[in-house]
């Protein structure tokens, strides 16, 4: 019991991790909780996505799989793939700022945040991250920066450099993931769903070619790892094949699970704009 208890304490404590984490917990609950009071409780689909999701994240950042991290490569990658895939694409399922929305004072909201938010110096940086040509070069740019050899020896031996790394992938995931996923249509201020579909498509290819690239040489193009020592007695290339099949097939994978995500989506906002089904899309934007 206590050998499972010590996987799961942090390797490396992160203060900011802690309170992030604790904090959109709290948030999250006490959001639930309204919800449930004023007769409109979350679903459990959502409620399981967030908790899925944020459960995740903190996994691979606060306990002994962040050891192994910074000791595999393979781990490494897995650790990416939750922290810029799978752990943003479903908290984004949850839609949590709906649902922390309702835990948060009404003075709050109003008064601090709301204008905050609509600040000019907010949303002007915040329009030229969701473009969605700058939102796909970034999403696929990060990966690719973080795994040029120089730099990514640079950030497994360096803490600052290290989370930068990794707040960074968890942050762009965040962002690029409500561009694709944000349930609104068009009308009422989403992204179209033909771009949406280009974006999950567009940013499947380079992840592809780099996942090969890393997968298929013949050279060790991560050395930092010899100098970090392995966990496990694994030859170093076997240990940057896996790492590059992770990088190649689930990364990709997700863009496929994203494009029929969307796909529900479109199909969604159609039948809720098809005459006799309902208030049209105008009118609600309106």
């Amino acid at each position: 019991m206590s050998a499972t208890l010590a996987q799961l304490a942090p390797y490396d404590f992160s203060p900011t991790v802690l309170v992030v984490a604790l904090a959109a917990a709290a948030l999250f609950a006490a959001g639930q909780w309204h919800a449930h009071r004023d007769g409109e409780p979350v679903g459990i689909a959502r409620g399981l996505a967030f908790w899925t999701g944020l459960g995740l994240t903190y996994a691979v950042l606060q306990t002994h799989i962040d050891y192994l991290a910074q000791h595999m490569f393979w781990v490494h990658r897995a650790q990416h793939l939750v922290l810029h895939h799978l752990g943003p694409m479903l908290l984004i399922l949850a839609l949590p700022h709906e649902v922390m929305a309702r835990a948060l004072p009404t003075r709050l909201r109003e008064r601090w945040l709301r204008p905050l938010w609509h600040h000019p110096m907010v949303r002007g940086p915040y329009r030229v991250l969701q473009n969605p040509v700058v939102a796909s070069l970034l999403f696929v740019g990060l990966i690719y920066f973080w795994l040029i050899p120089s730099v990514h020896f640079a950030a497994m031996l360096s803490v600052p450099y290290y989370n930068a790394m990794n707040w960074s992938m968890v942050a762009e995931g965040l962002l690029f993931w409500w561009l694709v996923l944000d349930p609104r249509s068009p009308a009422a201020g989403g992204l179209g769903f033909g771009v949406r579909m280009i974006m999950v498509w567009a940013i499947m290819p380079p992840q592809i070619l780099l996942g090969a690239y890393i997968a298929l040489s013949e050279r060790i193009l991560f050395d930092v790892y010899d100098i970090c020592g392995r966990v496990w007695a694994v030859p170093p290339l076997l240990d940057q094949q896996i790492a590059g099949l992770l990088t190649w097939i689930p990364a990709a994978m997700m863009s496929v699970v994203a494009a029929l995500l969307v796909l529900r989506l479109w199909l969604y906002q159609g039948e809720r704009a098809a005459p006799g089904s309902g208030p049209s899309l105008t009118a609600e934007a309106g």
